[in-house]
């Protein structure tokens, strides 16, 4: 069973269809891979394991998915796009599927040429992306064609999400709440970060998780400098602060949460002092949160806040950023960014900063979907929790 809906694959295409028609493209190729599902998976609602592939639309006709013989079952099934063919620059190398059919882009422009007409122009989504190997092979098997780059364009289709798309973001942010529950309780002198981690991902898989946006982030002490540290083995010791994240997936969208937090469940003065610190450049950052702003205006208050204290060097990620089918996406709201910030757009307040020399990192974070009227909290705990300055 998929995960997209039908009325949400039918719009999706119809817009991309929109873009094909301004830049008078004849099909347009969209790539996508396990580490870069975002694209594919806005028009799939899937993603191969071990295959890469794209996504190829025409300007009249069905689509189909371009990928390898070992994910074609799983994309009939599974897949808003069933309609597959199977190429070796998407396949295993060197591994061999003797029964399967496989073609090269030659023989697919052939049978476009037949079904769609003159090809001229192909739109292409995420080229910078691809494999070189790919890419070579999309220029020569389409000789003649010109190619033309239009991921900025599909990308802002994803910035601005229907209200389906809200609807599993939010399921998504009350697994989040069920996994903060879930690993503060398992979080106590002697335990591993495995424990947990463990904790939250049982947590989140138990209540109908589909996946996850990241792994689940458990650093302790030192460790929580590494940004987005994965769970080790490490016992975590009285008197240690650790950062923990999560970000567990409805229907392939993501909630997320993160936390400083205590290892023997009270913080010390000092300890307090850090997360205040972190909580008032959350809030700062939180009432910036204005339709009509642009990224670096969003960014500003927190950062200039931060630079009073002398934490500028220590200072890793923007404090906004996108959320939708990954944990961050574009647009990021950086001290550079003109994007601006629009309603039923999805985002992230994530305050954090790393290799400070007494509290090394911390991060908090929680998510918002930005009306005409400001943002409206996914997580009202979370929303609670990070703008409580009575620590």
């Amino acid at each position: 069973m998929g995960y997209l809906i039908a009325s949400e694959a039918e719009a999706r295409l119809a817009k991309v269809r929109e873009i094909m028609e301004k830049e008078s493209l004849d099909i347009t190729l969209i790539y996508y891979d396990e580490s870069n599902i975002g694209n594919g998976w806005y028009l799939t609602g899937w993603c191969p394991q071990f295959e890469s592939g794209a996504v190829l639309i025409p300007r009249k006709g069905a689509p189909m998915l371009l990928g390898g013989p070992e994910s074609e079952p799983f994309a009939k099934q599974d897949s808003a796009i069933s309609e597959t063919r199977n190429f070796p620059v998407f396949m295993v190398p060197d591994e061999e599927y003797p029964a399967a059919t496989i073609i090269d882009f030659p023989k697919l422009f052939a049978e476009l040429k037949v079904s769609v007409g003159d090809i001229r122009r192909i739109g292409l989504v995420g080229a910078g992306r691809m494999p070189h190997e790919c890419y070579v092979g999309i220029e020569q098997g389409f000789k003649g064609c010109q190619l033309v780059d239009i991921t900025e364009a599909f990308l802002n289709l994803r910035y601005h999400k229907s209200p389906w798309e809200i609807k599993q973001i939010r399921s998504a942010f009350l697994l989040a709440d069920a996994c903060y529950d879930a690993m503060k309780a398992a979080i106590k002198p002697g335990a591993s970060e495995i424990q947990v981690a463990a904790a939250g991902e049982y947590a989140a898989r138990s209540k109908g998780a589909t996946g996850f946006g990241f792994s689940a982030i458990v650093g302790s002490g030192i460790r929580s400098n590494a940004v987005v540290p994965t769970a080790t083995t490490k016992i975590m010791p009285d008197g240690e602060t650790v950062m923990i994240g999560m970000a567990p997936k409805v229907n392939g969208y993501a909630g997320v949460m993160g936390d400083y937090l205590p290892v023997n469940g009270e913080y010390t003065a000092r300890q307090k002092e850090c997360l205040k610190y972190l909580r008032e450049a959350f809030c700062l950052t939180k009432e910036m949160l204005k339709p009509g702003l642009v990224g670096k205006e969003i960014d500003a208050p927190a950062r200039k806040y931060f630079s009073k204290l002398g934490f500028s060097n220590y200072l890793v990620c923007p404090f906004v950023h996108t959320i939708g089918l990954l944990e961050a996406e574009a647009p990021f709201f950086g001290p550079n960014s003109t994007d601006v910030l629009k309603p039923g757009m999805t985002v992230c307040v994530d305050v954090s900063f790393f290799g400070h020399p007494e509290f090394n990192g911390s991060r908090i974070e929680t998510g918002y979907e930005i009306t005409e009227n400001g943002p409206v909290a996914f997580s009202a705990k979370m929303d609670a929790i990070h703008t409580n300055l009575n620590i």
